[in-house]
C-alpha cells in the first residue's frame, strides 16, 4: 500500500514538472506583448530660442516659442528572418537625437521567447560577442513601437547591427544590421 501511494505522488510531481517545464517553454510561442513608445524627439533650449531675434510685433504677447529639434536617421535596418520559431519583421533605426543615440524598433513583430535582449553588435549577420557588444536592455514587447536610450557619449560608428538575443537558451531571436545612411 505504501508503496503505491509513493508511486501516485512521485507521478503528480513529476506531471506538475513537466507541466511546467512545457509552460516554460512553450507559452512565449502564444504570449503577445505590445508597447507603443513615441518617437524621441528633444525640445531646443528656451534659453536658445530667447535669443533669436524676431520682431516683437511678431512674437505679441506671448513671447519665443520653443522649436523642436528633429531627429537625425543614422543608420537602419530590417529585422530577419532567422527560423520558423525565431524571427523578427519591422525596421530597426538608429536615430542622433540632439546629441545622444536611441535604437527604434517601429512597429515590429518579433517572435516572444524567454529571457530576450537587445543588444548593439559590431559584427552583422546575426553574430555578436559579449565583450565588444553595447547591452541595451531587456526587450520592451515582441510587438510595437519602442526605443532604447543609448548610454551618454556613446561612439556609435563601430557599431553595425542590433541583436535580439534569448539568454535562457543562447539562441538568436532576430537581428538588424544597420546600412549607415
Amino acid at each position: 500500500m505504501a508503496r503505491s501511494s509513493a508511486l501516485r505522488v512521485a507521478a503528480i510531481i513529476a506531471a506538475v514538472l513537466v507541466v511546467a517545464i512545457g509552460w516554460y517553454l512553450g507559452s512565449p510561442l502564444f504570449i503577445r506583448t505590445t508597447a507603443n513608445e513615441a518617437a524621441p524627439t528633444v525640445a531646443a533650449s528656451p534659453a536658445a530660442s530667447a535669443n533669436e531675434s524676431f520682431p516683437r510685433e511678431t512674437l505679441g504677447s506671448i513671447g519665443p516659442t520653443p522649436r523642436v529639434v528633429a531627429t537625425l536617421d543614422v543608420a537602419r535596418g530590417e529585422l530577419q528572418y532567422v527560423d520558423t520559431i525565431h524571427n523578427g519583421k519591422g525596421p530597426v533605426t538608429l536615430l542622433r537625437v540632439g546629441d545622444r543615440y536611441v535604437v527604434r524598433f517601429e512597429n515590429v513583430m518579433i517572435t516572444n521567447a524567454p529571457d530576450v535582449h537587445v543588444y548593439l553588435a559590431r559584427e552583422t549577420g546575426g553574430k555578436w560577442n559579449d565583450a565588444t557588444s553595447l547591452y541595451l536592455g531587456a526587450l520592451k514587447a515582441t510587438n510595437g513601437s519602442f526605443n532604447y536610450d543609448l548610454p551618454d557619449k556613446t561612439d556609435v560608428t563601430p557599431y553595425k547591427s542590433v541583436v535580439v538575443w534569448c539568454r535562457a537558451f543562447s539562441v538568436l531571436i532576430t537581428w538588424a544590421d544597420l546600412l549607415v545612411l
